[in-house]
């Protein structure tokens, strides 16, 4: 079996690797490296909840993969929350970054968290979202788990497997900003791939998806299902991550 780019798929809110297991045997079966990293406090991680993790864990998180597996041309992968992970990591990686793909993800620019991430966003509408994802959290530490309709899983042994998975995610990671040192993602290709069945206009992802759809850096896709695509429609999420890899790289 032939080499090809490798994967590195990050999950997003109360996931962990587990959420990717019906599209990794997909790319592995074309010959694709797949790594599915856990989040520090998520998933099997779980038990790492003291220090509470930061945005700033999770970032580290997935750069120590990068460099102890001594990963290169990567397709790096984030869906929804952890879009703000895979930016922070192509800034800092950028050598090791052939392509990044966002999954109905978030795309911060410099000094923007998850509440503050939407493109035109005003300020007093970023502190509203940040006033919502403090009440979400009872302790002010950890947002429980939502249920999988909220996130369009709807087929009741999909939710039940969803739902025995799912963890309890680090409130603070939603209200830290990203930072960049090293000009953000300029200069990566990336593809944006939105899911449309329904939209999450909650979260602003049909937003990052117009800006998709200007080009430049930028190529844009839709998958006609809800935001757990990786769950719903495994077979098209691999087929779209595959075309994402084989996209050519920017001059």
């Amino acid at each position: 079996m032939t080499s090809k780019t490798p994967f590195v798929l990050v999950h997003g809110a109360w996931h962990g690797g587990w959420c990717w297991n019906r599209v990794r045997p997909l790319l592995e079966q074309k010959g694709h490296r797949v790594f599915t990293p856990t989040l520090t406090g998520l998933g099997e991680r779980a038990h790492l909840r003291e220090p509470v993790p930061k945005l700033e864990t999770h970032i580290l998180d997935v750069l120590g993969l990068l460099e102890s597996e001594e990963l290169n041309n990567v397709t790096l992968v984030g869906h929804s929350w952890g879009g703000m992970v895979v930016t922070a990591v192509a800034d800092r990686a950028k050598q090791r970054i052939k392509r990044l793909v966002y999954l109905d993800a978030a795309v911060p620019g410099d000094g923007a968290d998850f509440a503050s991430h939407i493109p035109g966003i005003d300020s007093e509408s970023a502190e509203r979202r940040r006033a919502a994802f403090r009440q979400l959290s009872p302790d002010g530490i950890w947002v429980p788990v939502m249920g999988p309709e909220v996130v369009g899983v709807t087929v009741p042994d999909d939710a039940d497997w969803f739902r025995r998975r799912s963890t309890p995610h680090p409130l603070g990671t939603w209200l830290e900003p990203v930072r960049f040192t090293n000009g953000g993602h300029g200069g990566i290709g990336k593809t944006y791939v939105l899911a449309t069945k329904p939209l999450t206009t909650v979260m602003g992802y049909p937003a990052h998806g117009e800006v998709a759809k200007r080009g430049g850096e930028w190529t844009y896709r839709e998958i006609a299902t809800g935001h757990q695509m990786m769950v719903t429609e495994p077979a098209r999420s691999a087929e779209l991550l595959i075309e994402a890899a084989a996209t050519a790289t920017l001059a």
